[in-house]
């Protein structure tokens, strides 16, 4: 009975804090205050001050983990009511996430080769614009950390979600095709949520990248590591 009530404190502590979070970030419109980024920050914060393991933390943290994929699914509902225009835009769309999950993939490899790291975090490294659940199971096939990943994941999406209204705007982007792109292929699910505040058909591309990112990736992912690795 103890642990059952541990495990829902947290989870209902993840989702209170999170929700204070949105409302701050919803008040101020800081791209530094985006919840996830926030959220991490004190959660990490928290479980250090407090001395508190992983292990115990992921007890209740692993409730909120189940929903990861179910949510990533609903993501296919704005997907369905722009359908029409990404029709229409569908080469764009292809071209541009395979493009975008290529150019993510080698660019990281490349600057990391140059920094000098070991080959398992390169490869922890590699997957890093897919989103977790692929991303994780990229690495762990292919002899990374999937730990590591995750992290390397999120360090990605967070990026995405502050930097990347800022590079649209000093590189004049404002087509929601290609927006919705930029967001869904480098930053996938946080990159989508962050891409809900442009509008339907921003969310909507961006899903449609996350998830051709998410296929392409896992075909790339192993001709990466064969050719440069």
């Amino acid at each position: 009975m103890r642990e059952i009530l541990l495990e829902a404190s947290v989870a209902l502590g993840i989702v209170l804090l999170f929700l204070l979070m949105s409302a701050l970030y919803r008040r101020l419109k800081w791209a530094i205050l985006v919840p996830t980024l926030t959220c991490s920050a004190l959660v990490i914060a928290l479980l250090m001050g407090t001395r508190t393991s992983y292990e115990t933390f992921m007890r209740g943290g692993q409730w909120l983990q189940y929903c990861l994929g179910p949510a990533v699914v609903a993501l296919a509902y704005p997907m369905y009511k722009q359908l029409d225009a990404l029709l229409k835009e569908w080469k764009a769309v292809l071209a541009g996430a395979i493009v975008g999950i290529a150019a993510g993939m080698i660019s990281g490899i490349w600057f990391a080769l140059w920094l000098g790291y070991p080959r398992e975090l390169l490869i922890s490294l590699l997957p890093k614009s897919i989103t977790t659940p692929v991303a994780m199971e990229i690495s762990a096939s292919l002899g990374g950390n999937a730990p590591i990943t995750s992290a390397f994941v999120m360090i990605a999406g967070i990026t995405g979600v502050v930097l990347g209204p800022i590079i649209f705007q000093c590189c004049g982007i404002t087509s929601d095709i290609g927006r919705g792109i930029g967001f869904g292929a480098a930053s996938h699910a946080l990159g989508t949520s962050k891409a809900a505040e442009f509008g339907p058909v921003v969310v909507s591309t961006s899903t449609v990248a996350l998830t051709l990112s998410a296929v392409c990736g896992s075909v790339l992912a192993p001709v990466v590591v064969w050719l440069m690795l």
